[in-house]
């Protein structure tokens, strides 16, 4: 690879940089890029300067938005009594794509993890207290987490630390296998999770 000219060189290293892209995937992207005519190029290179330049997190919910407060935070007609607790972004936008929930969202950007070494300030669990506390009007909180080992883990200590809080929380049920992930869920499997989900405090 060290026989590449240094710009493909270094794209290549740096796109390996990212999630199941490995050095020979890296490779091959670059090069199908080179393929593509100078617009193509170009335009990938415009998204990616909006995605770093537009790009902001909502500073009441923490999701990916163009704008501050978000559209889904700025709509006063949704249902402001129920707040949604996911894990990423992703997470939130399965959960719409079903159109079976209109309440509110919370983004931790992760979950607790002893193997990653992740606490509970590292994901915004601090800041999801002080959003509940200051939202006074929100009666229930959903856990749309995952099913798996860090899941599970951050359910239990948001149950733990929010239940002195006084609100109905309740998580996705039926229809969302153990092991499962919220984001790649189908929609009428997440419809049915909403509605079965479970009281637990």
């Amino acid at each position: 690879m060290h026989q590449y000219p240094p710009v493909i060189y270094e794209l290549i290293n740096k796109l390996a940089e990212l999630p199941t892209i490995g050095p020979k995937t890296a490779e091959r992207i670059v090069f199908m890029m080179l393929k593509k005519n100078h617009d193509d190029i170009a335009t990938l290179g415009n998204n990616l300067i909006d995605l770093s330049r537009k790009i902001k997190r909502c500073s009441e919910c923490y999701n990916f938005s163009e704008t501050n407060p978000c559209h889904i935070c700025k709509n006063k007609h949704r249902n402001q009594s129920m707040l949604c607790i996911v894990s990423e972004p992703q997470d939130l936008v399965a959960i719409e794509r079903t159109g079976h929930f209109d309440g509110r969202y919370f983004v931790l950007n992760g979950t607790i993890s002893t193997y990653h070494g992740t606490k509970p300030e590292d994901i915004r669990i601090p800041e999801l207290v002080k959003y509940i506390k200051k939202n006074n009007h929100i009666t229930e909180i959903i856990l749309a987490l995952d099913p798996n080992v860090e899941g599970e883990t951050t359910a239990m200590y948001l149950i733990k630390h929010l239940s002195s809080l006084n609100k109905k929380i309740s998580r996705l049920a039926k229809g969302l296998p153990v092991g499962a992930d919220v984001e790649y869920a189908d929609e009428v499997t997440l419809s049915a999770a909403l509605d079965n989900r479970k009281e637990i405090s």
